[in-house]
């Protein structure tokens, strides 16, 4: 058994489910969605900080007195169909999807009882968003179900209170931040606890470990669940099961402990905007970019979304998720279930990285750009003649190729139109016995 120490915690294997998944699909929606303007920060920068465009943006559409509270009711989500969510993530190529089960506002998109009246099943929808999701994404898919969760709340009264105080006194997570963590694991049993915003109080004022050694030893969840970092004031890139260290984390290189990188196809925000231009959503090649370097360094990827308050995922972040999945049509065994290699990306050729395939034995050298010459060089692979054999993912043929001395290998590429390209943005290279 687990103690509530994290010495003992932190020596938990992670489930080896999740490093095989490599990608995730992040949702952020919430009361925040309705005002839909500059950020899923809105109350925070608008009431607390007072930030110039969102006292404008105020002033000029909403009667004065108007509260954030009052967004609630207007967070209708009438065109929220959780079947077409499903469908759409499981397009994606996704294997696990996180949803906000609860943002810094406080609003639980659940019916729960240590939120009265700021809640989706009492006010807004008058449903229980995190269940239909749950349902579907079970029913529909095979992807890992997940939560986010906050642990603070900008501007809940106790949490103020005991922050008052030092955080000396706990009346804030005792009375509502871990009875909804478990509240959300008893009835919705996800396999990630997405934890986030420590309020800057320590994980001791969070009863972080308890709350942890709870979930893996006693939960429903606890053979399968992996939880990430965030856990309290400290705990950021050194405790828990995966590490996020910060949000769109991608450091270039392999990393000793295994980590994600969290990251958002809208540059600007987590939640939708209304006012966001289309240059601020990253183009496919980026997104593709992003995954392939997540991975050759050991990390998974978890692309963020923000739908919109009345249910719709706006069709440019619907077409990004399926122009990925359709990526991973090919590409996935380059991706799924793999192992960092000994290199991560080529010391010759820019915009080459690396993964390992154990099962087969192969190397995937992923390259993200075609070269004009038809000729792929690699610096890294060594190849034996007469046995190497190089392979296009999503073409029949085996490809030649020359060595480079006692290390790498020049490649040819087969000279393909660009209607007979077995994919886009990126290719995939299977070399079978390469040291």
């Amino acid at each position: 058994r687990y103690e509530p120490t994290w010495g003992s915690l932190d020596a938990r294997p992670l489930p080896a489910w999740f490093d095989e998944a490599k990608f995730g699909v992040f949702i952020h929606w919430g009361v925040f969605s309705v005002p839909s303007f500059g950020s899923e920060w809105f109350w925070w920068y608008w009431q607390k900080e007072k930030r110039e465009p969102y006292v404008k943006f105020m002033d000029a559409n909403y009667p004065p007195g108007f509260s954030y509270e009052d967004f609630g009711p207007l967070f209708t989500a009438e065109f929220f169909d959780p079947n077409q969510w499903a469908d759409i993530l499981k397009a994606s190529g996704a294997k696990y999807v996180v949803l906000t089960s609860k943002h810094h506002e406080g609003f639980t998109l659940w019916g729960s009882k240590y939120s009265w009246n700021w809640n989706a099943v009492d006010v807004g929808p008058k449903r229980d968003l995190v269940a239909e999701l749950a349902t579907s994404v079970r029913n529909r898919t095979d992807l890992h179900f997940g939560l986010y969760h906050s642990l603070f709340e900008w501007f809940n009264p106790l949490f103020l209170e005991d922050a008052t105080n030092a955080f000396n006194t706990s009346k804030f997570p005792t009375s509502k931040s871990l009875p909804e963590l478990y509240e959300i694991v008893t009835k919705y049993q996800p396999e990630i606890i997405w934890s986030d915003g420590d309020g800057n109080a320590p994980d001791t004022y969070w009863n972080s470990t308890g709350f942890l050694a709870w979930l893996y030893n006693d939960s429903p969840v606890r053979d399968t669940v992996v939880t990430n970092d965030r856990w309290g004031a400290g705990s950021i890139c050194a405790h828990g099961g995966f590490y996020t260290c910060s949000d769109r984390y991608n450091p270039g290189r392999l990393l000793p402990h295994k980590w994600e990188n969290c990251m958002t196809i809208d540059r600007g925000s987590w939640g939708y905007r209304r006012d966001a231009r289309l240059w601020d959503y990253l183009p496919i090649e980026d997104l593709v970019k992003q995954l392939v370097e997540t991975v050759s360094c050991g990390g998974n990827l978890l692309m963020n979304i923000g739908p919109t308050h009345d249910g719709r995922i706006a069709v440019v972040f619907e077409e990004r998720l399926r122009q990925v999945g359709s990526w991973l049509e090919v590409n996935g065994e380059a991706i799924y279930g793999t192992k960092p290699w000994r290199a991560q990306n080529d010391t010759v050729t820019p915009g080459v990285w690396y993964t390992f395939t154990p099962k087969e034995g192969k190397v995937n050298a992923i390259f993200l750009n075609w070269p004009v010459s038809g000729i792929l060089e690699l610096g890294e692979p060594r190849a034996k003649p007469g046995e190497t054999q190089v392979k296009l993912a999503g073409y029949r043929e085996l490809l030649k190729w020359v060595a480079l001395g006692e290390k790498g290998m020049v490649i040819a590429l087969p000279q393909l139109t660009p209607q007979q390209m077995p994919c886009q943005w990126g290719w995939t290279l299977q070399l079978t016995d390469v040291d």
